[in-house]
């Protein structure tokens, strides 16, 4: 008997730790929104008003004299003819990256910074190479050469950053708003952070540090890892976009679902660590799934898609892009990830488009199209009572993020913190808009009916400052883009 019950004591011990031990697996890093945190700094009053001086993270970029590359090439017809590369005909430089971030003091170029590595760097981006204002990605670097992990202004140690360089969106805010909103009701979304950016020297404007998509330790990013010797893996990224080369001949490319400029790249392992067995598994992996989803069996409970992916991932993905007519995603800019459950999932990113800032057409204010894109437009046919209720879970996720008085809210907070003196300099306003999004009781899909969708018309004006690219960044024209009225 005693020891009977010495072995259902153990029992509950070893339940109790296993289950505390799941807990503290699945426990992720808590979302930090740097508008609603960011400490008032007091006002310095040991420099003149011509230094430079900001609440925001300061970023120091030297590259020795080095071109970035990455660049577009045109010949002398205006024809693009390539991309800049590096001496050595690579297509990154070695750099060394200095952030000062002070917590409790505005930040000045002349301060000690508070993190400092050697890295790699490159132009980063499709369409964005050709705006005047760039986007950087950079690699940490150890000395010896390797991954150098580092916590940047807060976030979750990695290597790999991106610094996104507003240029189509005035109001810089849709990617930083937008991370943040999908953040808290996605299982992950890329955090981010303003700050303000120099190389060798010479200013380029407010940025938003950016976390990459890819794998991470220690509950950073995506879970997912590889083996590279016994060629096995425990999750993978895909990225659809524009590209003329992709790694995998999907079903979606060959039924003409999939604009015929964009294709799917293996995105982690990346090819360092991608060798050709991975990436056949990979492939063949992929391909069951989207035979999956175009089968006539697509909502068997035993054959279709529902065993493969997490629903509920993929309804945030639709109502997010969807309310922000977003409609790059599903073509360009699309992530999607085999995580270590086994189960599917999407991953926001690029909102430069998004909230009727296309530059060749508005958005009609009634229209809705994610249900057009690939995957979606079979998964929204499902009308099964368990889509159903996962999409009743979504709606009920979202309303507190996705909703007028947050997304107003969210605004005024964000361009607050993402400015310095907006008084300043000369004013003008941009259109920040929420097209309407609710649709006829007529359509098939159980969760765009118009009593769980139908968020009214919103157009918010919002005053941002505004100055030329040669504008020296004087304390108060700075919050801008530099190249704002070119």
């Amino acid at each position: 008997m005693k020891n009977r019950i010495i072995g259902i004591i153990l029992c509950i011990v070893l339940l109790i730790t296993g289950l505390a031990a799941t807990i503290l697996v699945r426990q992720e890093p808590p979302r930090v929104h740097q508008h609603r945190s960011a400490a008032q700094k007091p006002e310095c009053t040991d420099h003149g008003e011509d230094a430079f001086c900001t609440h925001l993270p300061l970023v120091k970029i030297e590259t020795g004299g080095k071109d970035i590359p990455g660049k577009p090439i045109f010949d002398e017809k205006g024809h693009h003819t390539g991309f800049t590369t590096a001496q050595d005909g690579s297509d990154r430089i070695l750099s060394t990256v200095k952030i000062i971030d002070h917590e409790n003091a505005n930040n000045h170029p002349g301060d000690d910074p508070t993190l400092e590595s050697e890295a790699t760097i490159h132009v980063h981006g499709n369409s964005s190479r050709y705006f005047d204002k760039l986007n950087y990605k950079i690699k940490l670097l150890d000395s010896e050469g390797n991954s150098n992990n580092q916590s940047v202004m807060g976030m979750a140690a990695h290597s790999e950053w991106v610094l996104h360089g507003p240029y189509l969106d005035k109001t810089l805010m849709r990617n930083y708003m937008w991370y943040n909103i999908g953040g808290e009701i996605m299982s992950y979304a890329p955090n981010v952070r303003f700050c303000e950016v120099f190389i060798n020297g010479e200013y380029e404007g407010v940025y938003v540090m950016t976390e990459t998509i890819t794998a991470g330790e220690n509950g950073a990013r995506l879970q997912l890892s590889v083996d590279k010797k016994d060629n096995t893996y425990s999750g993978y990224l895909l990225r659809m976009d524009r590209t003329s080369e992709y790694d995998i001949n999907n079903f979606t490319k060959y039924a003409y679902r999939l604009n015929m400029t964009s294709g799917i790249n293996i995105e982690y392992p990346g090819k360092k660590n991608l060798t050709p067995e991975l990436a056949t598994s990979i492939t063949k992996d992929f391909s069951s799934f989207e035979k999956a989803i175009y089968s006539y069996d697509f909502d068997n409970d035993a054959y279709g898609y529902k065993k493969l992916i997490d629903v509920d991932s993929f309804v945030d993905y639709f109502i997010i892009n969807e309310v922000t007519a977003n409609y790059d995603a599903g073509g360009y800019s699309t992530y999607i990830y085999k995580g270590k459950d086994g189960k599917f999932r999407m991953c926001i990113w690029d909102f430069n488009n998004a909230c009727d800032n296309y530059q060749e057409q508005s958005i009609p204010k009634d229209d809705f199209r994610m249900i057009n894109i690939p995957w979606f437009w079979m998964l929204v046919k499902n009308a099964s009572s368990s889509v159903t209720a996962s999409c009743a879970r979504a709606f009920s996720r979202t309303s507190t993020s996705i909703n007028t008085s947050t997304i107003r809210s969210n605004i005024s907070a964000t361009r607050s913190v993402a400015t310095t003196n907006a008084g300043d300099p000369p004013l003008t306003t941009i259109r920040f808009c929420i097209p309407k999004r609710e649709t006829s009781t007529a359509t098939t899909a159980p969760y765009l009916s118009s009593n769980h969708l139908s968020m009214n018309a919103q157009s918010f004006w919002i005053p941002i400052s505004t100055c030329s690219r040669s504008t020296a960044p004087s304390h108060a024209s700075r919050n801008s883009l530099k190249t704002q009225t070119d």
